[in-house]
């Protein structure tokens, strides 16, 4: 069960680092898309200062050539200039020269301006889908500004309007197009490289790693700790057998086991005679001894590995023997009471012998329903004993008893 813990520790890291990675993830790309949006809108604010300033002299003539050809489209008187020595300048309009402009930075892969419209004069500035969509929100007011970034082509696209003003109307005035009226737009296209996730990623999968082992290396440094420290919780510090609570646990699964499997379950209660005397005597150190020599002998009988043996409380140690019948825990409980006398440890206020003994009550389970009142009736059982002269085994089956006394040749009164 501890190993949940770890579990849920490297959850958390896992979710921990995969929300840091995205959050970073997130961080770049905005950046990115702001650096982008920056040399968008530097470029669109490059060509509209431009077109301010051809528009300022109401367009710029420049000579007519194979690659500079009049405007079809500036329908003027004065658009055409035809010189003395035989030269033709033409007026280049600021849409023109935007075009112009456009043409000539295509040429080198780079980026390209579309000056476009939804209703263009000139067929070659309609607008595409996405330049359509972005026009239209800008003719509604939702927004001033589109940007797209293309994944595939790597390209990141972005649009401003044109709005209307008075030296524009010597060209769009027939359109119906007013001062401060979005008559189009400029679109800037660009190559941009892709964000490089890699340096984030691999590092926080590095920190992930890096976390899973030390939440594994210190959750079972944990869990065994725990494991250790719920051991000793279980365990009486002064005889190192089993303590009151991991008994109380330990026959409830065994009853319950037993229910189940119809299969006997028997406790001995045992309580050291006369301990009290013993301890105001010998003083309590050596009472602590006589304890643990006692807790030895009754672990040393236990020969199956379900036995438990633990300490009850004070001077009373419990057995709980799985799969044992009435007749065999008897027997037992009297080979351990004899075993303890057997160590002939002195005791000059005991009333039955020479030397610490011990008595004992049986009980066997038949139909209790809870494991409570079978620990009763070996409560009951050892009261008979401790009653009827001490040193002696007392064992309850149902409604009946049977007493067992010490051996004679085991005292030495």
């Amino acid at each position: 069960m501890k190993y949940q813990y770890i579990v849920t520790g490297v959850i958390f890291w896992l979710v921990l680092v995969t929300a840091s990675a995205a959050w970073n993830v997130s961080q770049i790309q905005g950046a990115q898309q702001q650096v982008n949006l920056q040399v968008a809108r530097s470029f669109f604010e490059l060509i509209t200062t431009v077109r301010a300033w051809n528009a300022q002299f109401g367009g710029v003539y420049v000579p007519v050539s194979a690659t500079t050809q009049p405007n079809p489209y500036l329908q003027i008187p004065d658009r055409d200039i035809h010189l003395s020595n035989g030269s033709v300048l033409t007026k280049v309009n600021p849409a023109y020269m935007t075009r112009m402009i456009a043409d000539l930075a295509q040429v080198g892969n780079q980026i390209r301006f579309h000056i476009t419209s939804l209703n263009p004069i000139n067929p070659g500035n309609a607008a595409d889908p996405w330049e359509a969509d972005a026009l239209a929100t800008f003719e509604l007011g939702a927004q001033l500004e589109a940007s797209h970034w293309d994944g595939q082509a790597q390209t990141f696209k972005y649009m401003a309007p044109l709005i209307t003003r008075s030296s524009c109307l010597q060209c769009h005035a027939d359109q119906g197009y007013k001062v401060g009226d979005i008559r189009g737009g400029i679109s800037v296209t660009f190559r941009a490289q892709p964000v490089n996730l890699w340096p984030v990623l691999v590092s926080h999968t590095i920190i992930a790693l890096v976390g899973l082992a030390a939440i594994s290396t210190f959750g079972r440094q944990l869990v065994r700790a725990f494991a250790d420290l719920e051991r000793q919780s279980q365990i009486d510090s002064l005889t190192q057998l089993h303590n009151r609570g991991y008994f109380d646990m330990y026959l409830h699964r065994e009853f319950l086991r037993s229910r189940r499997q119809l299969s006997p379950l028997s406790i001995i209660l045992c309580d050291v005679d006369y301990f009290k005397s013993y301890n105001d005597m010998h003083g309590h150190q050596v009472g602590d001894s006589c304890l643990r020599q006692i807790a030895d002998a009754l672990t040393a009988t236990m020969k199956r590995p379900g036995d438990l043996v633990a300490r009850y409380g004070g001077e009373e140690f419990v057995m709980v023997l799985p799969d044992m019948p009435a007749a065999g825990a008897i027997a037992i409980a009297d080979l351990v009471r004899a075993k303890v006398e057997a160590l002939h440890i002195s005791h000059k206020g005991s009333a039955v012998s020479n030397y610490v003994t011990l008595s004992l009550g049986v009980a066997t389970s038949s139909d209790e329903l809870k494991e409570a009142a079978l620990v009763v009736r070996a409560d009951h059982a050892l009261y008979q004993a401790k009653q009827s002269g001490r040193n002696m085994v007392v064992g309850a089956t149902g409604s009946s008893q049977m007493v067992v006394v010490a051996e004679p040749h085991l005292l030495d009164s």
